[in-house]
Order: C-alpha cells, then structure tokens, then sequence
C-alpha cells in the first residue's frame, strides 16, 4: 500500500470498469488505505466477488452498482444509486474505457460510437454530476484514465486515441478550473498494461502491443501518487514518459506515420 492512498481513509471513492485490470487494481489500492468503495461495471458476478473479498480482508464497506456506461442514461443511475445509499463521493475514478483495433472505414461503426459514448461523454457526465457536491464541500479529488495515446495520433486506433487525447485534455483543463476550490483533477496516462484491454480491443497479436508491459497495480499506484501530489497529469512508467515528450520534437506527421507503421494490420493472406 502506498502512503497517498491514506488520504481517503474513510472516505467513499466510486471506481467505474471495476471488475478488471487497472480499475480492480485502484478498488484494491484504495481498499488497502482503508477507502470505502462503491464498485460498478457491467459484470455482476466479478463486482461482488470483488466487494466481498475487499470488505472482508480489508474491513471497509463495498457497495456494487451494475451499469452499463455504454447507456446514456447510466450515470445517472450511478449517481441516483449513490443518493439513495446516502454516500458522498469524495473520489470519482473515471476509468472504464475500451478500444478497437483495425482500419476505420471498415471497423463497426455502432462500436465505434459506443466508444465515444464510453471513453467520452460518460466520463464527462459523471464528472459533472458529482462535482457540485464536491464543490459544496470543498472537498473532493477525479482521476480520469487517459493513455499515452493521448499524446498522439495513432492510426488504426484512431478512434480511441482520439478518445483518450480528450481524457488527457478534459482533465488538465479541469484541474486548473477547480484548483480554487480546493478539488484535485488528475489524468493518468497508461501504456501497455497487463489486462483484458487488449483482447477486447482485438490487438493482443499486435506486436507493437506486446512490448515490455506494466503490471495494472503499478499502473494504480502511480495514478493515486500523482493525484494525491496535486500534478494535473502523470505518464505510468519512465519510458513511457520520455516516448510521451520526445514527440513534441518530431513534426506531428512523422509521429503518425511511424505509429502507423507500428500499428498497420498484417497483411491478409
């Protein structure tokens, strides 16, 4: 367990795309700071499975919302969810998301959209109705999982890149908005992490995907650090970092035209 993670002992954090990868691994963290969690996903079974042995070994209280962010209205039922338990949320951890790996003009467009939907408009939502609250109190702290893709554009996962540079930008943005009110906002940018993220993104055999890949419970730790350290964004791992900032030395294109060399499907044959 890591010293920042005390700062919510207590306290109520609610963890989206808990059932797996980096979102369990936050549920776990926290839970070991002594952190109150209201867990949601759309797998119930996982959730409970989840809250049960957080609660147990960790002698905190869990509470377990199914939702699917995909649907417009989920937030809201997050939040009514939330009212009617009587639990203020003192951490709001946006982090479900998911990607789609292959050529645009061909991928599933409805897929596609329900990424925008996830990555995007859910995590702005949720943000906006539970920061009110927040500020009411004075008190209140939002990680926003975004990726090293948001630093770039990068072809054949066009989409979520996109995605993720409006995570990155929605953050920082916020956290110099609400700095006054005593709010801390912080956008946490992953590389390639252990986890489900790549199989359901179909790029698991990518090899640009499959280089040195960092554990989600790293991933966790450096993201509650950051936050918990005021800094507006923080890059999971020191070569993910530097990668981060050597673009800004190179033209955008050829940035993008090295990612898509990366990145391009195999050659069907």
């Amino acid at each position: 367990m890591g010293k920042a993670v005390a700062a919510w002992q207590g306290k109520w954090a609610l963890v989206t795309g808990a059932s797996a990868g980096i979102g369990k691994a936050l549920a776990q963290e926290l839970a070991a700071g002594g952190t109150n969690l209201v867990l949601t996903a759309r797998r119930r079974e996982r959730l409970e499975d989840l809250a049960r042995k957080l609660s147990t070994t960790r002698k905190i209280k869990a509470e377990v919302f199914v939702a699917d962010l995909a649907d417009p209205a989920g937030p809201e039922k997050i939040l009514a969810f939330t009212q009617d338990k009587n639990i203020r949320i003192e951490l709001l951890i946006n982090n479900a998301g998911f990607g789609a790996y292959g050529e645009f003009s061909t991928s599933n467009r409805a897929r596609q959209l329900e990424m925008v939907q996830v990555n995007c408009a859910a995590v702005v939502n949720l943000t906006r109705l539970f920061l009110p609250a927040m500020i009411k109190h004075r008190s209140g702290d939002i990680l926003i999982v975004a990726s090293t893709a948001s630093f770039q554009a990068v072809p054949y996962i066009t989409v979520y890149a996109a995605t993720k540079a409006f995570d990155l930008s929605f953050a920082e943005g916020l956290a110099e908005e609400l700095r006054p009110h005593g709010i801390r906002v912080c956008g946490l940018c992953p590389g390639s992490t252990e986890s489900e993220f790549l199989v359901v993104a179909n790029q698991s055999q990518l090899p640009a995907s499959n280089r040195s890949r960092e554990t989600a419970e790293k991933v966790a730790k450096t993201g509650l650090e950051a936050l918990a350290a005021g800094k507006s964004y923080v890059v999971s791992g020191t070569g993910n970092y530097l990668g981060a900032q050597a673009q800004r030395l190179v033209p955008r294109r050829v940035v993008t035209s090295i990612a898509a060399k990366m990145f391009r499907p195999p050659a069907k044959s």
